[in-house]
């Protein structure tokens, strides 16, 4: 979850450095620091808290280097401080930046321990460090001592390493954290994410599990987890380096709610002609693979999750092909039965997700018919490792709290569903009015978005609110849990989200004037039932606020807000058009709250460890 920049060049480094934390600190923003070699001595600063605190220490007291690592912290081992914080050193000059979870950690602190090493910090990273430096004292090469060092290791990592013994040379090496290498002119470049170095390079190599690099201003030397010289192909970035700037917004979120019409429109293009979905989208396999599938089965986390229960309504009603969604975490320990011909589809904004990936790895040894990547990023594991894929096409998504990484997980979905109904029973026809569908969704996003002075306003009655519930039914269910986790991630107020018709099942206990019940009612056959259940808030004195269909029949009154959302709103539009509202509100109350919206406490945004 934490962010690695490094970089070897005949310039001073240091801004490169910087600039490339200031990208990737949506990562983690707990602490923050670097190292670099200049004349052959190693300078460490560190700081508590984000990277503007970093770059006022180093106004304070400038480092230079032409050689040099650094890191964005999210605490797993050790509280956020200073002597936690990364870059960790080990004796004569040997600096770390390590992303992930060493799980083996206390036994071979203990080993160190024995031979002598003394501990400055209550992280895991330092021991590698004084493992790194151990066997370097044998190998006397940087290179060699870190790949003695990580097979040692158990559990995942990502590593840049830099030492005074070899000033010219920075080392990288992972397994199962992201490590990406940025060739220059004579220069060349490490990162945890392709974003930190699109200032200074478009062209990258990926590692790929257990490789360690050997990096040096005009040669990178890979060597794979088997000890084989390896050649990792060279890509070329489509990023922008001005894609994660804010322009004209205040915050990413806002800036990243109204990109969303342009970034489903984004997903669309190119992929849907003459009113049919071109299949091949999702690879030139993908015909045969939906034509044979028999049931699917959908694993992600967070958000990612809410879109995948979205799916299981989609897929099961229109395509009559059973649908199962997991929680990736909880999947991989379940020790789950596998129906024959099975899809296996996983979502994620990153791809670098560790339970989704790890979901992954153990489905390709399950008998799965296929793997289907659902990703943000096509440079990414998930991407790599699958078999099938469909990129969402959001951009850059900087801030935290998830938003046009959702709708168009929900764009991808919703085409992936009419894929698997050309197969099973769907016409023509019908596969015309669902396209349909989808190329209005960018203008019914547009639509909704003129609500946001409507969602200000309303935003001000949860200044003083501890509680919200969220209802919804059907594929709207998932949208409320949605809407739930936005208002808890940024505003803090602990929010819960239930299918309406479970009220009377415990939740309804709850209600009372002092808990806003928010619901989404668009206009469909579920609709007189969650009317019912809004009747059931109001009979306990319950304030509700709804976002309804023009054509719903709600009506204002005393204790009832109604929202009018676009008309003419479909099934299968609904959960995009519906989950605008909600992040606008969720925005507006954190601002309201004068909380850090892009940057939540406690999380970060690629949940790289278990």
């Amino acid at each position: 979850m934490c962010g690695i920049v490094g970089a070897i060049a005949e310039r001073n480094i240091v801004p490169v450095l910087i600039e490339g934390l200031r990208r990737l600190e949506y990562r983690g923003y707990d602490s923050a620091g670097l190292a670099v070699i200049d004349a052959g001595r190693l300078a460490r600063v560190r700081t508590v808290g984000k990277v503007k605190n970093l770059m006022d220490a180093l106004e304070a007291a400038p480092a230079a280097g032409a050689t040099g690592i650094a890191h964005t912290r999210w605490a797993t081992h050790g509280v956020p401080s200073e002597r936690n914080a990364h870059p960790h050193v080990s004796l004569e000059g040997l600096a770390i930046v390590h992303n992930g979870i060493i799980e083996n950690h206390e036994a071979l602190r203990a080993d160190l321990e024995r031979r002598g090493y003394r501990f400055a910090s209550e992280t895991d990273t330092e021991v590698v460090a004084h493992r790194i430096h151990f066997h370097l004292q044998h190998l006397h090469d940087l290179f060699k001592a870190v790949r003695a060092t990580v097979a040692e290791l158990e559990g995942a990592y990502a590593l840049a390493v830099i030492s005074e013994q070899d000033p010219e040379c920075l080392v990288a090496a992972r397994e199962g954290c992201p490590v990406v290498i940025g060739l220059g002119v004579e220069e060349n470049f490490v990162a945890s994410d392709v974003a930190a170095l699109l200032p200074v390079t478009r062209r990258f190599m990926f590692l790929e599990e257990g490789d360690v690099a050997e990096i040096r201003r005009k040669t990178v030397r890979i060597v794979d987890a088997d000890g084989h010289e390896a050649e990792r192909p060279v890509r070329e970035s489509e990023l922008s380096a001005d894609a994660a700037d804010k322009g004209q917004y205040r915050h990413f979120m806002l800036k990243e709610i109204h990109e969303q019409p342009r970034a489903i429109a984004d997903t669309l293009a190119e992929r849907i002609a003459h009113g049919r979905l071109l299949e091949a989208a999702f690879g030139p396999a993908a015909a045969e693979v939906f034509k044979r599938t028999a049931c699917v089965h959908i694993v992600a986390c967070g958000t990612s999750y809410h879109a995948a229960s979205v799916a299981r309504y989609f897929i099961e009603q229109i395509c009559r092909v059973p649908c199962a969604v997991d929680i990736a975490s909880e999947y991989r320990y379940r020790n789950p039965l596998v129906p024959p011909d099975s899809l296996f589809v996983t979502i994620s904004q990153s791809g670098e997700t560790a339970d989704t990936l790890a979901a992954l790895r153990l489905a390709k040894q399950s008998g799965y018919l296929a793997t289907l990547a659902i990703c943000n990023v096509p440079e990414s594991s998930l991407v790599r490792e699958s078999e099938l894929v469909m990129l969402t096409r959001a951009g850059p998504e900087i801030g935290v709290a998830s938003t046009k990484a959702f709708t168009t997980q929900l764009t991808a979905l919703a085409m992936l569903t009419i894929a698997l109904a050309r197969h099973h029973g769907g016409d023509a026809e019908r596969e015309q009015g669902l396209v349909t569908r989808l190329i209005e969704l960018p203008a019914l996003l547009e639509q909704t978005l003129t609500l946001d002075p409507v969602v200000h306003r309303l935003a001000e009655r949860f200044a003083d609110k501890h509680h919200t519930l969220f209802l919804g039914r059907g594929a709207l269910y998932p949208i409320a849990m949605e809407g739930a986790l936005k208002l808890k991630e940024i505003s803090y107020i602990h929010a819960e989200s239930y299918p309406a018709g479970e009220l009377k099942h415990g939740p309804l206990a709850l209600v009372d004037a002092d808990m806003p019940v928010i619901a989404v009612a668009p206009n469909n056959d579920l609709l007189e039932k969650l009317k019912s259940n809004l009747m059931e808030v109001r009979a306990r004195g319950g304030e509700l606020i709804v976002f309804a269909d023009p054509e719903s029949g709600l009506q204002p009154s005393d204790g009832v807000t109604v929202i009018e959302m676009p008309r003419h709103v479909t099934y299968f539009q609904a959960p995009s058009v519906y989950t605008v509202p909600l992040q606008l509100l969720a925005y507006h109350v954190a601002i309201l709250k004068g909380t850090d919206v892009d940057q939540p406490r406690n999380l970060a945004k690629s949940v790289t460890v278990e």
